[in-house]
């Protein structure tokens, strides 16, 4: 299975393309290490596979016989799982980042052994790593053992490994590390989590495939996408924050869409099939250009009192955006970083849906992670609506579905120096608060349907009638995209007499 315009629909390429310029990854240096091809010895793309369709002088083939640049050579032979890989990530027509920089094709036992592995790994100057394999099942010790050496790896050279979480049972390294984003397979075979250490959310996030394989190609493209984005500009001048590799992990996992049995269970982030949910980077690259926004006010208590909003009156200015800042404690005070927002709208009644992410790493030789939670009060009562405080993620998420109208403080949360690994943590937060409603308009003797484009992931159902609705997309054209809005002209002899908006 390859990625075709249908998933291309569904991850959110399409649209990001139809309204952006030259977003494909270019400025992007990757790597795609690959173990051997279904029993053979196999691991190299082949640049003119149809599917791959790149120039030979885009690769440089590693292994533990040397390096080359040239393609056929004598280190190996093309690999089909590689090309399929390949195809999803930067092929042409059909990936995601299909002009990235160069790309470095590793023979995977030589990858982890000798690079990620090694008594003192080197650059290899990659900022994205596709794997599409698994370690398969590990004991408790060899999984933290390979979970550490890449988790020290992305603290020291700031690599974003993409990782596959496995197609059956649990989900398996090294899709299990820390600082990795660990890949599903929506629709298809995949390993649930949580991880068999310490019950950590893995996978991060899902994306349409037969298998994990081909799902965390698109993730990867997507990261590369998110990371050219950041690096050119379109997040602000920050341009080293906006391409950091947590805030690309926090954009990519808070733009998800979550499928319609999405849940999990508390105090886990994510849920142990979807992770955040499924991959749109339409929405990501959105959140992305609404800007980077600093917290409102930085606050301490005693270690372990209680935190609610503190009355400030100042506010973010976006409810869609994003943070990377830093959250610092003393010996005996929590530190709370409050993000302020009003959540309104020009509608009365409107309910919102409010999705928030926090991502920081493991550091590097660290044994443990910094404790990090995240709130959402209500200021108008300082009640606590909702919070994420898992004791052993590195990754914090706040989903609501139906947020009233109101004040609301947003809490990044960090515990005294007593309980905490180092004094210091460095953050990327993203937030969206978000209402969206259906416009119907006259054209002629017609209609038309109308919506935002952002955010994306919205499909048009039809009903005869609100007795016993029976809601169905059948018939319903696909969308057109005018001006930030997407319009579906009806013919007005339809049957069908009211229409809705879901999401997903």
């Amino acid at each position: 299975m390859t990625v075709n315009a249908s998933t291309l629909d569904v991850i959110g390429v399409s649209l990001l393309r139809a309204v952006t310029t030259n977003l494909n990854g270019a400025g992007i240096r990757v790597a795609q290490p690959e173990a051997y091809d279904n029993g053979t010895t196999n691991w190299e793309v082949n640049p003119a596979n149809s599917l791959v369709q790149q120039p030979n002088s885009l690769f440089t083939y590693a292994s533990n016989l040397g390096s080359t640049n040239n393609y056929p050579n004598t280190l190996n032979t093309e690999s089909g799982h590689a090309d399929l890989v390949a195809g999803n990530f930067y092929g042409v027509p059909a990936g995601v980042a299909t002009n990235i920089a160069h790309v470095d094709n590793y023979d995977a036992n030589y990858f982890i052994n000798s690079i990620v592995g090694a008594t003192f790994p080197t650059n290899i100057n990659d900022p994205i790593v596709n794997q599409s394999f698994s370690f398969g099942a590990l004991t408790t010790n060899n999984q933290q053992t390979v979970d550490s050496a890449y988790d020290d790896y992305s603290a020291e050279y700031k690599t974003l490994f993409i990782s596959a979480v496995d197609n059956a049972g649990n989900v398996h390294a090294p899709g299990t590390s820390y600082n990795c984003i660990g890949v599903a397979a929506y629709g298809g075979s995949s390993s649930v989590g949580p991880t068999i250490d310490n019950g950590r959310a893995k996978p991060d996030i899902t994306a349409p495939a037969s298998e994990t394989s081909l799902s965390t190609p698109q993730v990867a493209g997507a990261a590369a996408v998110l990371m050219q984005a950041g690096l050119r500009g379109d997040g602000g001048s920050d341009t080293n924050s906006a391409a950091d590799i947590r805030t690309v992990k926090a954009l990519l996992l808070n733009g998800a869409i979550k499928p319609a049995d999405w849940t999990n269970n508390f105090p886990s982030p994510l849920d142990t099939r979807y992770g955040a949910g499924v991959l749109n980077v339409f929405n990501s690259y959105e959140q992305l250009t609404a800007g980077k926004h600093s917290f409102t006010v930085s606050t301490t208590v005693t270690g372990g009192g209680a935190h609610p909003p503190t009355g400030a009156t100042g506010s973010v200015g976006a409810v869609s955006g994003w943070d990377f800042n830093v959250i610092s404690t003393t010996f005996t005070t929590d530190t709370i970083n409050h993000y302020y927002f009003n959540v309104t709208n020009a509608t009365p009644d409107a309910a919102f849906t409010a999705t928030a992410t926090l991502v920081w790493s493991k550091q590097q030789n660290k044994a443990a992670i910094n404790n990090l939670n995240l709130f959402l009060y209500n200021c108008a009562n300082s009640n606590l609506v909702m919070c994420s405080t898992s004791l052993v993620d590195n990754v914090e998420h706040i989903f609501i579905p139906k947020l009233a109208q109101g004040r609301y403080d947003l809490q990044v949360w960090k515990p005294d120096q007593l309980n905490s690994v180092t004094i210091s943590e460095t953050y990327a937060l993203v937030w969206e608060f978000f209402s969206s409603s259906a416009n119907i308009s006259k054209a002629g003797t017609n209609v038309n349907l109308s919506w935002p484009i952002y955010p994306a992931g919205f499909v048009v159902e039809a009903t005869t009638n609100l007795v016993s609705p029976a809601w169905s997309t059948n018939n319903i054209p696909a969308p057109v995209v005018t001006n930030s809005q997407n319009s579906i002209l009806l013919d007005t002899t339809n049957v069908s007499q009211f229409f809705r908006l879901r999401r997903p």
